[in-house]
């Protein structure tokens, strides 16, 4: 059974590819591309059917990642078949979490930053969107930090799961 993970931002066209991205590589090195799914959406449709933003993209690519994408708004209904919903800030958890069905569904939604011990207390990934790019490099290392424990925790439910 594969274990379904989405990540999810204001538009989807900067941070939730971007770690969709970052997270398809994590999984793919460590053999879990088979057994893990990762995609992203927005909470807002106002970009649907865009691509990602050409600084997301210039960012990936300059960093090793692939970053084909397609924006998309995020559905109540998709909660039944994700096992993890990945907030990009507390703004989106909230919202994530008032839209879920079901109290088993909001537990469900997790903020990315809380898979890096690093992070603290600064748990949002700031939107790079109305900055330079190097708001962009700085929601890209934020997010490869996180992706890590992220993997971590994925790895054990994948491999509880399949025990």
């Amino acid at each position: 059974m594969t274990y379904r993970v989405c990540f999810v931002c204001t538009g989807n066209i900067c941070r939730s590819p971007m770690a969709e991205s970052v997270f398809r590589a994590r999984l793919a090195e460590a053999g879990l591309d088979d057994r893990v799914d990762a995609d992203s959406a927005g909470t807002g449709g106002w970009h649907e059917g865009d691509g990602a933003d050409p600084r997301t993209v210039r960012v990936l690519r300059e960093h090793g990642y692939d970053s084909d994408h397609i924006a998309r708004q995020f559905q109540a209904s998709w909660f039944a078949r994700l096992d993890l919903v990945i907030a990009l800030d507390s703004g989106h958890l909230k919202a994530l979490r008032r839209l879920a069905p079901t109290e088993e569904d909001a537990r469900k939604v997790r903020l990315l930053r809380s898979y890096d011990p690093a992070a603290g207390d600064d748990v949002d990934v700031p939107d790079p969107y109305y900055g330079a790019l190097d708001g962009f490099e700085e929601c890209l290392e934020m997010v490869e930090a996180a992706s890590e424990g992220l993997l971590a925790a994925v790895r054990d439910e994948v491999e509880g799961t399949a025990a």
